[in-house]
Parts: C-alpha cells; sequence; structure tokens
C-alpha cells in the first residue's frame, strides 16, 4: 500500500548515508594513487603532479570538479585576484 502523500521517509538509509560501494571505491582510488606516487606521506600529491603535467586536459577537468563553485572578492571593485603557483622538486 502506498504512503500518503507528504507523510514522512520512513525505514532505509538516512539522508547523507554515502553508499557502501562508493566509499569502498574512493578508498581503492586513494590508495591506488599512492602506491603511483611512490608512497609516502605525499603519494598522492606526487601522483597527480605527475597527471597534470602528462594529461593536464582532463586534471583541470578534475580541477574543475574539486574547486569551490562559487567564489566571492572582498575587494571595493568586486575582481578577485587567483594566484596558481607550481613548484618543481
Amino acid at each position: 500500500m502506498a504512503k500518503a502523500k507528504g507523510s514522512p521517509k520512513t525505514g532505509g538509509r538516512q539522508k547523507g548515508t554515502p553508499n557502501k560501494v562508493t566509499a569502498l571505491l574512493k578508498d581503492h582510488i586513494i590508495e591506488a594513487a599512492k602506491k603511483a606516487g611512490g608512497g609516502g606521506p605525499n603519494g598522492v600529491v606526487n601522483y597527480l603532479n605527475q597527471q597534470a603535467k602528462a594529461n593536464p586536459g582532463p586534471f583541470m577537468s578534475l580541477l574543475g570538479k574539486v574547486m569551490p563553485m562559487q567564489i566571492e572578492g572582498t575587494g571595493d571593485d568586486g575582481k578577485i585576484n587567483i594566484t596558481v603557483e607550481f613548484t618543481n622538486k
């Protein structure tokens, strides 16, 4: 029998609970990136740095997904200055 329209949710997963498969896959991807970057505390950063150089298009697409969607400036003129620095080590 169907619930009445507007009645509260009952049962099932709580809102905001991550999918277990998605969380597990994310953990495996991070682990693979650590190993590909040589392990250690900077393994993922090393791997992402390699990918930024070897595959700049896909890397910039990834960067666009993790950057904030809205940025607000604090200057009187409403302009926003962004500086991105890349270092070679």
